[in-house]
């Protein structure tokens, strides 16, 4: 089912590139006087999308969030059909009234890279099984939470995920509650991923400008440790006071045998496979002259990091130990979900994205930037957007509030450096806004709506859409933010 997926997404890039080549210049720019649009000189229409193209993605965000709660049945069977629908919409609106095939194109790609990874960690650690045979006691969670945060920023929080979340599971099985979960997409998930560019897709993007490398553990580091320890205290507090024992309900307690305090791993060959897919993700021929891309419009398309990630998800999955993919009760089904849902996210959004970028980088936009309203800014909208490209507009913002082009990496190493006005303050301001609000909704990040459903798989009743916020979000993680904010950027 990925498979077919992947390939319609194929197909439909490589139909409006087709569309693109077969239509001359001087014709469409001829076509689009005639509808009173304004052509820009790479021929594109610079019309933008009206507000009412929004609602596709308002739509989508609500059916995500009461479908799972009012309407289950009806949604589980029809999901996939409302996300491809309505993204079909979107992307016919851009096409043909707004005769711009930008958009859809690098909506489209910028999916199957998003799958791609996705599917190869998914796969990949699922063919590893950690046993934890301890006590679920409270300090073992605190301990896993924090071992998650750090692996993040080196598997990526998707890979950190993927490869805890099941023994996380799996250890607390007589006590587990939705908070272990939430806690888990908080810390693990997210915040811990803000160490590095490998941590979370916005500062790979990042570093793909031109921000060193090392740039995110050296400025990142303090506000990564306060929130990641303010939210571990939160979740102690949260798992002392869990005395559940559903072993009782089952009638196991004869059963039960003391645990041996040992960590055992089966399939281990999968961590090959995990490393494969990790190092693919810096094969970016924009970066790197020698590898191979679909060239467009002056940027090069990677295809050759996509096959080797999904090579490598199909080689792990044949490959795997069965008796670890057995204990880890693999299944396709979270990806499943991810990949038929993000196609309508990644293209309903291709609206809000770009009214929010048209107003960022306008003079009311700009006059607003600051190190205060850059966190909360990107922030916000990362809870609800894809956080990948609202870093990037943000980013492409801000320095040009002071003059610099994010197109030029001597620049953005200059903005990095703090050789402008609050530069260093601004950049991270969006690092932290992108990665820490990610947590915020079960759609802010790839690997929160994969846990989630990994969870449910096993027959965890999670809070919805809008639970979430309010029982979680609201209470706990705003917070955390809000303090991060105080110390870091109040007052600039």
């Amino acid at each position: 089912m990925i498979g077919r997926i992947l390939v319609a997404i194929l197909l439909m890039t490589v139909i409006v590139v087709a569309h693109a080549s077969d239509t001359p210049m001087q014709e469409q720019q001829e076509t689009h006087q005639t509808m009173d649009h304004d052509v820009s000189e790479d021929g594109h229409s610079s019309e933008k999308p009206a507000l009412w193209s929004v609602f596709p993605f308002v739509l989508l965000l609500i059916m995500i969030a009461t479908g799972p709660l009012f309407y289950p049945h009806f949604w589980h069977k029809s999901y996939p059909v409302i996300s491809i629908i309505l993204a079909f919409l979107v992307c016919t609106y851009y096409l043909f009234f707004l005769h711009n095939e930008h958009s859809p194109v690098h909506s489209a790609a910028e999916y199957i890279q998003f799958i791609a990874l996705l599917t190869g960690l998914f796969v990949a650690s699922g063919g590893i099984l950690i046993i934890v045979d301890k006590d679920a006691k409270p300090l073992t969670n605190l301990l896993i939470l924090a071992i998650g945060a750090v692996i993040a920023n080196i598997i990526g929080t998707t890979g950190a995920s993927m490869l805890l979340i099941r023994p996380f599971i799996r250890l607390n099985k007589n006590r587990i509650k939705p908070y272990h979960i939430v806690f888990f997409i908080f810390i693990v998930s997210n915040v811990g991923g803000s160490l590095t560019p490998i941590g979370d897709p916005p500062l790979f993007l990042g570093f793909l400008k031109g921000i060193p490398f090392e740039w995110t553990v050296i400025h990142n580091l303090v506000p990564w440790a306060i929130a990641c320890i303010l939210l571990l205290v939160f979740f102690y507090l949260f798992d002392i006071r869990n005395k559940t024992n559903y072993a009782l309900m089952r009638g196991e307690e004869e059963e039960e045998v003391p645990p041996t305090g040992a960590i055992s791993l089966k399939g281990k060959r999968n961590f090959l496979w995990l490393a494969v897919v990790v190092a693919a993700v810096f094969l970016d021929p924009n970066v790197f002259d020698w590898v191979p891309g679909i060239e467009y419009e002056g940027q090069k398309f990677s295809y050759l990091r996509e096959i080797i990630m999904l090579l490598a998800a199909f080689g792990s999955y044949q490959f795997s130990d069965l008796q670890a993919m057995q204990g880890n009760e693999f299944s396709f089904e979270p990806i499943r979900e991810v990949a038929f849902l993000f196609i309508g996210i990644f293209f309903t959004m291709m609206p809000a994205l770009e009214l929010v970028s048209e107003f960022a980088q306008s003079p009311k936009g700009e006059a607003l930037i600051g190190p205060s309203t850059l966190y909360w800014g990107t922030g916000i909208l990362s809870g609800f957007l894809d956080n990948a490209p609202t870093y990037v507009n943000f980013l492409t913002a801000s320095m040009a509030s002071v003059g610099a082009d994010v197109n030029k990496i001597q620049e953005v190493i200059a903005f990095a450096n703090n050789e402008y006005k609050d530069s260093l303050l601004d950049l991270m301001a969006i690092s932290l806004g992108a990665v820490f609000f990610g947590a915020f909704t079960y759609i802010g990040n790839g690997p929160n709506f994969m846990v989630k459903s990994i969870a449910e798989q096993v027959g965890i009743k999670m809070p919805s859409f809008f639970s979430y916020i309010i029982k979680y979000s609201i209470p706990i993680l705003l917070p955390v933010l809000i303090i991060i904010w105080l110390i870091f950027f109040m007052g600039h």
